[in-house]
């Protein structure tokens, strides 16, 4: 008979175990991480009453693959186009969190007598809540269509990208035991500076590589592909430094851009479920009930400091970010748990030999505690919003929700908000690519040229001329490009208060272009070779060229901006509903004060109401809820009026409060329209009006004012005495000073203000 390698019986140990506490945990419903870590428990060393992992160097091994996908997936659904889309509220709210939760746990870890590494740890295992356990448990109650949701999954996307930076930062402090504050920003420096790099790279190169290979990628080489890239990241990460894990988060989030991503999520998941489930289960391999008996205090502090750090820092950084009192003590509630970072953190702590062994149980338990809990800090937080509202005084409540207004309220930003935003992606994206290539030529280039041609000017005046023939165009941007923007034009023509500030940045730019050429040319030339004779070269050829390298640079950037937006060209082809819906048609913003908020729901094909126009539905009067929009195939209808029928398969835009939403809902369980044509969706917009005498509403309906007709809108909301009376019913009366908030089209509406 054969051998059979110990590695295959300890992998058929493991995968049967693990598929049995899953069926049971399913059947429980309860997550699944949990199962494979009770199967870890189960397999491992510290029980002797079942059979035992035998090879544990080779489950390790697999184990490490298995985080490695696990952060390449993530990476996958990242995408750094989501991460711009979550917006300010959901950014401050998880940096408040977020800081909040690392400092205490740092603390907490000290206060229990730990060693500053654990402390550090495990204030980094606190960071990030669970996806997994709060999607399950937002299913199961019903809630993902709330507003608070939205805030929930924005905060759980900053927190990812946080936790990966964590852990290179732990990394760096674990192996060079240093934490001087100089040593911590040059870290974080490079580390950006490496993001930066392979995310242009990385756009420019990759989609017109699938591209080009399109009729020759079927299902098995795309996954070869996704997965050489992956790991090929991956060695590149820990060539320059960093970890394996931000190597395969960072090849995730390129591929996440390209018109692929959803064919390699979709193949990429058994592989990452296989592996994810061997490495949960070497987590649970590691439980010792004796560890954890012994530092069960520690468990319970633990516990008590991520059920009530998480939701204080959590609600008070909603708070902070403008949302209302109620919104920020669910977000709150929703947040207090930790979920599989906690255990990714903690097994790169263990890995580099630089925490205790009782980091992981006390990991496990916490997480364990938490998960259960998580469904019913959910369920509780209108209780706990109702407790609150009876301690805290009257003034702080009316206060809190006067702030969340205001905020919700500020405009739109300034021309020179736009202008130095633009100034400043010119000189980052040029700039990074020049100091990668300076170091490639300095590094690289020079020497083989030096090893190869004894004439030491001659190889110095080659490598000058291929170093800057290759940067040429990026120096021209850097130096000459000019904003893209309106509002540069605008700022331009005002001569007296901002042309001396746009030349002040004009002037800043040239300086420093001109500084990374001369400290280029330094390497390459002596000093005064390099201010006498190189850099007035280099500044004569880039004036005669100049519009060569202009539009050469251009057709750089037109690529680069292609592959860049090739997923949303894609999905405006095939599918141009989603493009509407996920990115351009936001006027929740504006609706945040009134505790409104819009979701999309699909008509059932089987729904009693298909066929019916919306005034005999008579949803608005019978529910309080609006129709934004409706729709259909690639048809968008915004504002439908009263005579709007709703078919099978319809995408229809309900705003209403969470309140409303949850008395609607049941009646929308089942879910030829007039063709008001196609609008550019940029142009639909929330804005208010003042009723007064330039615009003669006062005495007027909601249904005879004229405002639909006059705007192609409607009117979603009225300010009258400090009041808020959200989707007025059609028949109520305008008053003098009544603020009105309509979703219309822009310059229709500011021809009724102006009117």
């Amino acid at each position: 008979m054969g051998h059979l390698p110990k590695l295959i019986e300890d992998l058929a140990l493991i995968l049967i175990v693990a598929a049995v506490t899953t069926l049971l945990f399913r059947k429980i419903k309860q997550p699944l991480v949990l199962g494979y870590i009770i199967a870890g428990f189960l397999v491992g060393p510290h029980l002797s009453i079942t059979p035992t992992v035998v090879d544990t160097t080779n489950v390790k091994t697999l184990a490490e693959i298995g985080v490695i996908f696990l952060l390449f997936s993530l990476g996958l659904e990242f995408s750094f186009k989501k991460l711009m889309r979550v917006g300010g509220s959901a950014s401050i709210t998880a940096f408040v969190e977020i800081i909040f939760i690392c400092t205490t746990g740092y603390f907490a870890g000290q206060w229990m007598g730990w060693s500053v590494m654990d402390s550090l740890f495990l204030g980094g295992m606190l960071a990030s809540s669970s996806t997994t356990i709060i999607i399950k448990a937002f299913d199961e109650l019903g809630v993902k269509t709330k507003q608070y949701a939205r805030v929930v999954f924005g905060v759980l996307v900053v927190e990812d990208i946080v936790v990966i930076l964590l852990m290179v930062l732990l990394s760096t402090v674990a192996v060079t035991k240093q934490f001087e504050g100089i040593e911590m920003l040059f870290t974080v420096g490079k580390l950006l500076f490496f993001l930066l790099l392979w995310f242009i790279a990385g756009i420019f190169l990759l989609p017109s590589l699938l591209k080009k290979a399109k009729n020759l990628l079927d299902e098995e080489t795309l996954l070869i592909l996704a997965i050489g890239l992956c790991l090929g990241m991956v060695v590149i990460a820990t060539q320059v430094g960093f970890s394996a894990e931000l190597g395969a988060f960072i090849m995730g989030s390129i591929l996440a851009e390209t018109t692929k991503a959803e064919k390699v999520e979709h193949l990429i998941k058994p592989v990452k479920d296989l592996f994810g489930a061997i490495f949960f289960v070497s987590v649970g391999m590691l439980i010792d009930p004796l560890t954890i008996m012994e530092y069960r205090w520690p468990v319970l502090w633990i516990t008590l400091l991520v059920l009530f750090g998480k939701f204080l820092s959590t609600a008070a950084g909603a708070l902070l970010s403008g949302q209302p009192l109620k919104q920020s003590v669910q977000v709150g509630m929703s947040m207090a748990q930790i979920g599989e970072f906690a255990f990714i953190v903690a097994s790169l702590g263990l890995s580099l030999g630089v925490t205790s062994d009782f980091l992981f149980p006390v990991a496990v338990g916490t997480s364990a505690i938490t998960t259960f809990t998580t469904p019913y800090m959910i369920r509780f937080s209108p209780k706990v919003y109702d407790l609150i509202l009876k301690i805290l005084p009257e003034k702080w409540i009316v206060n809190l929700n006067n702030y969340a207004s205001s905020t919700q309220n500020i405009q739109a930003e300034s021309n020179w908000k736009k202008v130095f935003s633009s100034y400043l992606n010119i000189a980052v994206s040029n700039g990074i690519i020049l100091l990668a290539m300076m170091l490639l030529s300095i590094n690289f280039l020079q020497p083989f040229l030096d090893k190869n041609i004894e004439n030491e000017t001659l190889s110095s005046s080659i490598g000058l001329i291929i170093s800057f023939g290759a940067a040429a165009p990026f120096i021209w941007a850097l130096i000459a490009k000019r904003p893209g923007k309106l509002g540069y034009k605008e700022l331009w023509l005002d001569k007296e208060y901002s042309r001396g500030p746009l030349l002040v940045l004009e002037i800043a730019r040239v300086i420093i272009g001109l500084f990374i050429m001369g400290f280029w040319v330094n390497k390459l030339f002596s000093a005064m070779v390099a201010i006498l004779i190189a850099m007035p070269l280099i500044v004569i050829v880039l004036m005669l060229f100049s519009q060569r390298l202009q539009h050469f640079y251009q057709r750089l950037e037109g690529r680069f901006l292609s592959n860049f937006n090739a997923r949303e060209i894609a999905e405006k082809e095939n599918a141009y509903s989603e493009k509407i819906l996920s990115k351009h048609f936001k006027p929740e913003s504006g609706l945040v004060p009134w505790e409104a908020h819009m979701v999309d729901m699909q008509v059932d094909q089987n729904a009693d109401f298909i066929g019916k126009n919306l005034e005999e539905l008579a949803w608005r009067e019978k529910y309080g809820v609006n129709i934004a929009y409706i729709k259909r195939g690639d048809k968008l209808i915004y504002a439908p009026s009263r005579f709007n029928k709703l078919l099978p398969f319809d995408h229809v835009g309900i705003i209403a409060s969470d309140e409303q939403m949850q008395q609607f809902k049941p009646v929308f369980d089942a879910t030829e329209a007039i063709d008001t044509g196609e609008y550019d969706v940029e142009d639909i917009v929330v804005q208010k009006i003042v009723v007064d005498e330039h615009n003669r509403l006062k005495g007027h309906t909601v249904r005879n004012s004229g405002i639909r007709e006059r705007t192609n809108g409607l009117i979603i909301g009225i300010e009258r005495d400090q009041e808020r009376i959200l989707n007025p019913n059609s028949q109520m009366v305008f008053e003098w000073g009544d603020i009105v908030w309509i979703v219309g089209e822009r310059k229709k509406i500011q021809q009724l203000n102006a009117s």
